[in-house]
């Protein structure tokens, strides 16, 4: 027999500041800075990552981005006190948690934990998995607060069933709840989405970043997906082979990666050889200004986005092949005297009528890169 759970609609949920009963100018959680120096991590004398130091500030959420393989799950791990790092300090709130001398197991460092299949208990209950965490309080408190978690996540009518029992998007907002029920100073999740489909990804997304932002905790989210580090992080740090390869906001990363590789985790290139002399890349497109890249060989890096199709003039082309994806369109047009042919993305409302294979390209002055070989 289900308990009497009382349904709130969606569109008065309240405030987290009134689920644990605090006042609201009163901050939710203690939100905490977590800072990592320097650190090393190493499985049989192959590092799995090297020397990363972040500092992720209070009441941010940071998106550790990267392909499998970056890195970006250890460090996680390491920061939950999962991982012991072969080198370096993780700090909260500036005070040691785990270095040379220190090591808090998780259960003592204040955070709390998402994973990617949610690892929820299948023999408990949802209301018992949100109040598993919170064995301070006495069972009637425990209960209460669990119900006004779970009322928050739009699952107050589901506490007496199973996990088993729900669908892929309500077992992540049970993960969520139980997560935050605590009050976490650090809330850090490992891609807690990939498993959801892509309509419910993006409504997950969407309300796990409101509720965050109404708990104000620091917040670490492990992602390879570059869309949904742009659409949630307040600071992307983007890792390569265990190293840190940039770190700064979406903005920052997407409008001025610092090589290649950075560009084109954020979208598709188009790369071409070129020649640069005095601060000018020489191209088939004319003059491309290469600001700071030293005189030489480089590659020019143009996203599929950078390229239009011109009237006349331009650089002459044949489309090789297209296809319609609702409102862009794709094309392959091969261009005399290069390797490949040149991938372009229209929006449907600037794509022109075409006679025949024949276009004219024209490059646009946005995701226009040239970087050195060493940069790539």
């Amino acid at each position: 027999m289900k308990l009497p759970f009382r349904r709130r609609s969606r569109t008065t949920k309240a405030p987290l500041e009134s689920i644990w009963g605090v006042p609201n100018t009163t901050a939710v959680s203690i939100p905490s800075d977590l800072t990592l120096e320097n650190i090393c991590f190493s499985i049989n004398g192959s590092d799995v990552v090297d020397d990363v130091s972040l500092h992720m500030p209070s009441g941010s959420v940071t998106c550790l981005l990267g392909p499998s393989g970056s890195g970006k799950t250890t460090l996680l791990r390491i920061a939950a006190g999962m991982e012991r790092q072969t080198q370096g300090t993780v700090l909260l709130d500036g005070v040691e948690i785990g270095g040379a001398k220190t090591f808090l197991p998780p259960e003592k460092r204040g955070v709390g934990l998402i994973f990617q299949d949610y690892a929820l208990f299948p023999h408990l209950t949802v209301l018992q998995n949100v109040g598993f965490g919170l064995n301070h309080l006495d069972g009637a408190a425990r209960h209460e607060l669990s119900i006004r978690v779970l009322d928050r996540v739009g699952l107050a009518d589901r506490g007496s069933d199973y996990p088993t029992m729900l669908s892929g998007g309500e077992q992540q907002r049970v993960a969520l709840a139980r997560a935050l029920a605590p009050r976490p100073g650090v809330l850090l999740m490992d891609e807690p989405f990939s498993g959801l489909d892509s309509r419910l990804r993006d409504e997950m997304r969407e309300e796990t970043l409101g509720i965050l932002r109404e708990t104000r905790a620091t917040s670490v989210l492990v992602t390879h997906d570059p869309e949904e580090a742009l659409r949630m992080g307040d600071q992307i740090a983007l890792l390569r082979g265990g190293c840190l390869e940039q770190v700064g906001t979406g903005p920052e990363l997407y409008n001025e990666p610092c090589s290649l590789f950075a560009a084109g985790f954020f979208s598709e290139l188009n790369r071409l050889d070129v020649t640069v002399t005095n601060g000018v890349a020489d191209t088939i497109f004319g003059k491309v200004e290469a600001p700071g890249v030293p005189d030489g060989d480089a590659i020019l890096a143009l996203r599929i986005t950078s390229l239009d199709l011109a009237p006349k003039g331009g650089v002459a082309g044949t489309i090789l092949s297209r296809s319609f994806a609702g409102n862009r369109h794709f094309l392959r047009v091969g261009v005399a005297g290069l390797d490949a042919p040149l991938r372009l993305e229209l929006a449907d409302r600037h794509m022109p009528d075409i006679n025949g294979n024949n276009v004219h390209l024209a490059l646009r002055k946005e995701g226009v890169f040239v970087f050195t070989k060493k940069h790539s």
